[in-house]
C-alpha cells in the first residue's frame, strides 16, 4: 500500500510538473530604461515606440497590432516619405507578455482590445485612430470593431486568423480550411480551444506532433522573408524574453477560444456618416489562411473592402510594395 501510494504520488507530481506553465521570466530592473511603458490602470505595463508625426499635428494616427511571436520592433517597410505624404504618426506596442509589456494571466480577446484603448488614452493618441493587425495578431482588431467601434477611424485585417469555432461561419467552409493545415498545427489548435489548460504540456511534450514544418505553411517568398527576419534574431529574442506559454502559446489560447461574438454580427462603425473604412487584404497563396472564409465574411459584411494580392503569401505585409498599398488604403479614407 505504501509503494502504491508513493508511486501513484509520484505520478501525480509528474502529471502537475508537466502542465503547470513556468511563471514568466522576470523583466530586468531596468526595463523602463530599455523601453517607454506605460501602466495601465489594473497595474500592469505596456511597452511602446513612436514614429512619424507629433501626435497633435499628424492627419493619421495608426496603431500597429503585432503578430504571433513578434513585437512592436516588427519589421516593416516604413519610409521617411510615406510618413511626410500621410502625416503619418504610428504607435507599435509590445502586447501582454512580449517584448518589455508585463503578462496578463487572464488575456483575452477583450483584455487586449481594452489594453489597445487605454494606451491610447495614456499617451493622448486623441478620440479616434486606425488599427491595423496582423495574422494571428488580427484577433484583437475584430475586438476593437466589436467593443469600441466609436474610437476607430478606420481598421485593417491583414491575412487575419479565421477561428474554426466561429459560430455562424458555415461549418463546412471552417473544417475544409482547417484540413488544409498539416496535421500537428491543427492538433494544436484543438488542444488550445478545447483543453487550454493542457497547451503547455502539448507544446512541450514530444509524443505528438505539435508544430508544423514551416515549407508546409508558407510560400517560396514567405521563406525568403522569414530567412531575412532571422538575421534579426534579437528582435524575436527580445519578443519572447517572458517565455514561451505568456507569449505566443496565451496567443493561441485568446485567439482560437470562445469568442462572445461572430466577425459576421459585426455592425459598421462608419455606417452614420463617420468618416472611416474598414480593410480586408488576402493573400490568394496564403497556405495559412482560407481565402474561402475571409470571402464569405465579406460577403456577409459588405462594408469591408477585400483586397486581394494575387501573387502573396502569409508574410505579404513585410513586402514593401504591399505594404504600401495597405498604408494608403488605410490613409486615404
Amino acid at each position: 500500500m505504501v509503494l502504491l501510494l508513493v508511486i501513484v504520488g509520484f505520478i501525480s507530481y509528474y502529471v502537475y510538473k508537466s502542465i503547470t506553465p513556468p511563471p514568466p521570466i522576470p523583466l530586468p530592473e531596468n526595463v523602463s530604461e530599455i523601453s517607454p511603458r506605460i501602466k495601465l490602470n489594473d497595474g500592469r505595463h505596456l511597452a511602446y515606440k513612436e514614429l512619424g508625426f507629433p501626435k497633435d499635428k499628424a492627419k493619421n494616427k495608426i496603431i500597429i497590432v503585432h503578430g504571433n511571436g513578434n513585437s512592436k520592433d516588427v519589421d516593416l517597410y516604413i519610409t521617411q516619405e510615406m510618413i511626410d505624404e500621410f502625416k503619418i504618426y504610428f504607435l507599435f506596442f509590445d502586447r501582454a507578455g512580449y517584448g518589455e509589456s508585463d503578462p496578463n494571466p487572464t488575456r483575452t480577446l477583450k483584455t487586449d482590445t481594452y489594453d489597445i484603448e487605454e494606451l491610447a488614452d495614456k499617451l493622448q493618441v486623441g478620440p479616434k485612430f486606425h488599427v491595423i493587425g496582423m495574422s494571428l495578431g488580427a484577433y484583437p482588431v475584430y475586438g476593437c470593431l466589436k467593443y469600441i467601434p466609436n474610437r476607430l477611424s478606420g481598421a485593417s485585417l491583414v491575412v487575419p486568423l479565421v477561428n474554426f469555432w466561429w459560430s455562424r461561419v458555415p461549418q463546412n467552409l471552417l473544417n475544409a480550411a482547417m484540413k488544409k493545415l498539416p496535421i500537428g498545427f491543427q492538433l494544436t489548435l484543438r488542444v488550445a480551444h478545447y483543453s487550454p489548460w493542457l497547451l503547455y504540456w502539448w507544446m512541450t511534450q514530444k509524443w505528438f506532433p505539435n508544430s508544423r514544418n514551416p515549407k508546409d505553411t508558407m510560400t517560396e517568398r514567405d521563406l525568403e522573408l522569414a530567412e531575412k527576419h532571422t538575421k534579426h534574431s534579437y528582435i524575436k529574442e527580445s519578443a519572447l524574453r517572458q517565455g514561451g506559454y505568456v507569449t505566443t502559446q496565451q496567443d493561441i489560447i485568446a485567439g482560437y477560444g470562445n469568442w462572445e461574438f461572430d466577425p459576421t454580427e459585426l455592425k459598421n462603425p462608419f455606417s452614420d456618416s463617420n468618416k472611416g473604412s474598414v480593410h480586408m487584404w488576402c493573400a490568394l497563396e496564403d497556405k495559412q489562411i482560407s481565402r474561402d472564409v475571409l470571402h464569405y465574411i465579406c460577403d456577409k459584411l459588405p462594408w469591408i473592402k477585400l483586397h486581394e494580392v494575387p501573387d502573396g503569401g502569409h508574410y505579404i505585409i513585410h513586402e514593401k510594395r504591399h505594404f504600401e498599398a495597405i498604408i494608403k488604403a488605410a490613409c486615404s479614407d
